[in-house]
């Protein structure tokens, strides 16, 4: 008899999407929002037979979800947390856990990205160092971080893929060889991207990763950290869940640690850690997300391309070019850039008065906002492209939400404003 009423829940929730529009489940009034999430009946069937089941906290779906993204990028090890910031902090302290990386260490980071990839720095007592970015790939300028590694000798670098744009690991992965320096990629917005065939997220050390709604799958809120490392997978685990000592041996009240002897060993603790555990039914939806992540890129794709032939004879605008046979760009979003004669404050503004959602290239030039300015930091060089973006450059959504409709919308409202300039 519960298996009939389960199943009639099923049903109807699953005749529910049958009946719903993609405008339905558009996160707000925009007429082309910036991101969203796209699920349907299998991501909520998935998460309410969490709870029908009793499936809450670190049971299958978390570690099935956590086996299958790592597979599907192409890594030994995935460790799920409750966000991409999350992720960020777990890796970077698991770095410091391992000898890797010492308070007062440098790390890298490229001077336009979320602040997310900073402030774990910060909390950890490592010490950020900013590097431009190459106003062309709005990733990591390596020329400068070859200059900034002789003059600071960082210990670690954020690897950023920007907007779903892979950085070029094959070199940057040669610009470490033979060094102690540790590069985490940080993947929240790249699910899918590739740099020359092989998915980014799968060169460094660790790579970390974002589900949040606007991402290109979402468990509403969640992350994950990948690594190929026994030792930082081990280290991930306990650092996830309050520092637990995870080496069981099955004895029960019988460890002797520390100060502690004969004590139970699932209470013993032999690091200072967080709570940054998923639970089940965001993994559930995680798992059934991923199942349709590649068909969600060829939509981005899709949208992106038109976007791209679109706005090609808009020459006072630039934009992402079309992917080749190296660079496999997953297109979290659709970057817009400037030049002089554009005012990037006024075009994004006659954007949005037309229905369309924009946003800056994240924060910006990062030293420069509020919460960074006064913090300990580097700068190396003058940060110029970074500053140009900060004030040339925005972005609106590409994403699966969008048709056809949606994105000649989007082109015909750009021309629209540049030929009242």
């Amino acid at each position: 008899m519960k298996d009939i009423r389960k199943n009639i829940i099923y049903e109807n929730i699953k005749k529910y999407f049958e009946e719903t529009s993609i405008s339905d489940i558009k996160p707000n009034s925009w007429k082309v929002p910036i991101g969203g999430g796209f699920y349907g009946a299998d991501e909520v069937n998935a998460v309410v037979e969490c709870y029908l089941n009793g499936s809450l906290s670190i049971q299958e779906p978390v570690i099935e979800f956590e086996r299958n993204f790592s597979e599907y990028i192409g890594m030994k090890y995935g460790v799920a947390s409750n966000s991409g910031t999350s992720a960020n902090i777990l890796a970077l302290d698991a770095l410091i856990k391992n000898g890797k990386l010492n308070r007062g260490d440098y790390v890298v980071v490229p001077s336009t990205t979320f602040i997310s990839v900073a402030t774990p720095i910060l909390q950890l007592g490592l010490i950020p160092l900013y590097v431009d970015i190459d106003a062309y790939t709005l990733n990591l300028d390596l020329n400068e971080l070859e200059g900034a590694i002789k003059a600071h000798e960082p210990k670690c670098i954020m690897a950023v893929h920007t907007l779903g744009n892979p950085l070029n690991m094959d070199r940057l992965m040669s610009i470490v060889d033979g060094t102690d320096i540790q590069v985490i990629e940080d993947c929240c917005e790249a699910h899918g991207a590739e740099w020359d065939g092989k998915k980014i997220g799968s060169f460094g050390a660790m790579s970390t990763w974002s589900f949040y709604v606007a991402h290109h799958i979402t468990t509403a809120e969640g992350g994950m950290v990948l690594t190929n490392s026994d030792e930082l997978e081990i280290t991930l685990r306990e650092l996830r869940e309050f520092g637990r000592d995870k080496s069981y041996s099955g004895k029960r009240y019988g460890i002797t640690s520390g100060n502690l002897v004969d004590f139970d060993e699932r209470y013993t603790f032999d690091k200072v850690g967080w709570n940054f555990r998923m639970a089940d039914a965001p993994a559930a939806f995680g798992n059934q997300q991923l199942k349709k992540l590649d068909d969600m890129i060829d939509i981005r794709l899709k949208n992106a391309s038109r976007l791209i032939d679109g706005l090609f004879e808009c020459k006072m605008i630039s934009t992402f070019p079309h992917n080749n046979d190296v660079v496999k760009n997953s297109f979290y979003s659709f970057p817009i850039i400037c030049d002089n004669n554009v005012s990037r404050n006024d075009m994004a503004r006659f954007l949005e008065s037309k229905g369309i959602e924009t946003r800056s290239i994240m924060c910006g030039t990062l030293s420069d906002q509020p919460a960074l300015c006064d913090e300990p930091m580097v700068e190396y060089g003058g940060l110029v492209d970074s500053r140009m973006i900060r004030d040339k450059a925005f972005f609106v959504g590409c994403h699966p939400l969008l048709g056809d409709d949606e994105i000649d919308y989007v082109i015909n409202i750009v021309k629209e404003y540049l030929r009242g300039l």
